[in-house]
């Protein structure tokens, strides 16, 4: 994980996420999910891309099974996009890096 994608946690979401003052998109994984590591790189370059105008992070679901039941997680790699602190869109499955950031982009 890049020094840009945050890693957040059951203890951790709300202030960094639902707080963070900007649009946020927390891509829920799991080591061992192989379309998860295929979106990975994506979600590295958003991060870049989006530096200062939005957040960008990661949440393990195997180590933060509260967070992810929460928001009813049922398959992965789930991404959830975050505006004033509600959700506000959801992509679930591996997608192209163009429409997790043109999602994003709508946020901002």
């Amino acid at each position: 994980m890049s020094d840009q994608v945050m890693a957040v946690t059951d203890q951790t979401f709300d202030s960094e996420v639902l707080n963070a003052g900007k649009p946020a998109v927390v891509d829920f994984w799991a080591v061992w999910c192989g379309p998860c590591k295929m979106i990975a790189p994506h979600v590295e370059a958003l991060a870049r891309e989006f530096a200062g105008r939005a957040v960008v992070a990661k949440l393990d679901v195997d180590s933060n099974r509260q967070t992810a039941m929460r928001f009813g997680i049922q398959s992965i790699p789930t991404l959830l996009f975050f505006k004033n602190g509600a959700l506000a869109d959801r992509i679930v499955g591996a997608v192209s890096y163009q429409k997790i950031a043109d999602t994003l982009k709508a946020l901002l």
